[in-house]
């Protein structure tokens, strides 16, 4: 008898959603179409019809994976309130929660090391995301002399490199980490030291807040 024909809803969100599964198991490198076909249900020629390689649906995770984050940096920042360094914070609090909660679509994201990666609609999404990190770098010097500021940019991806280096040493199982402080810990603390360099700290120290909007 022939084998009868498997029409899925959805099959290529199908894929995406068998294959954050399968990387939250395997990683980023270790799954195969054919084995994303077997979690979703259909034949292993099924993902073909969108997806022409294994990179290519990895591509589309992680492009799914910094649509979902920039989602979450933005209600994270909440336009900036109550001040810009709390709001930075919070960004990076939603980074270590995004890997936490989401660790398919992180490591797809970052750890997949794929050439697929740097297709237009995936950098293009990624893209979103240092925009909001770059905003929130941007505001923290507002009322700062030009002379006396520090370029957004260098700002921006310190802040984006402390917040990834405290997520692998904490949250990705790195052989080495800080016994006696979280993750969170290390963040603010590290937050703290830097932004009191920077000169942006406010006198008396930070308006009490809710630091974590995103665990709402």
């Amino acid at each position: 008898m022939p084998r009868s024909t498997y029409h899925h809803g959805n099959l290529k969100q199908a894929l995406v959603d068998a294959t954050v599964g399968l990387i939250e198991e395997k990683g980023p490198l270790a799954f195969t179409l054919t084995e994303a076909a077997r979690r979703a249900g259909v034949s292993a020629a099924a993902p073909y019809r969108h997806f022409a390689s294994r990179d290519d649906l990895l591509a589309e995770v992680a492009r799914q994976g910094f649509v979902e984050f920039t989602e979450r940096l933005e209600a994270a920042h909440a336009q900036g309130d109550p001040h810009p360094v709390v709001a930075i914070q919070r960004l990076g609090t939603a980074y270590l929660l995004f890997a936490q909660q989401r660790p398919g679509l992180y490591m797809a994201m970052f750890e997949s090391g794929s050439n697929a990666l740097d297709g237009e609609r995936t950098s293009a999404e990624a893209q979103h995301a240092y925009q909001i990190l770059y905003r929130a770098a941007d505001a923290l010097f507002q009322g700062v002399e030009v002379s006396q500021r520090v370029s957004t940019s260098l700002v921006a991806n310190h802040f984006w490199s402390i917040s990834h280096g405290i997520v692998e040493l904490f949250t990705r199982g790195a052989p080495i980490q800080a016994r006696d402080l979280t993750a969170e810990q290390m963040l603010a603390s590290a937050g703290e030291i830097y932004f009191r360099g920077l000169g942006v700290m406010p006198e008396g120290g930070l308006p009490d807040a809710e630091t974590d909007p995103a665990r709402d």
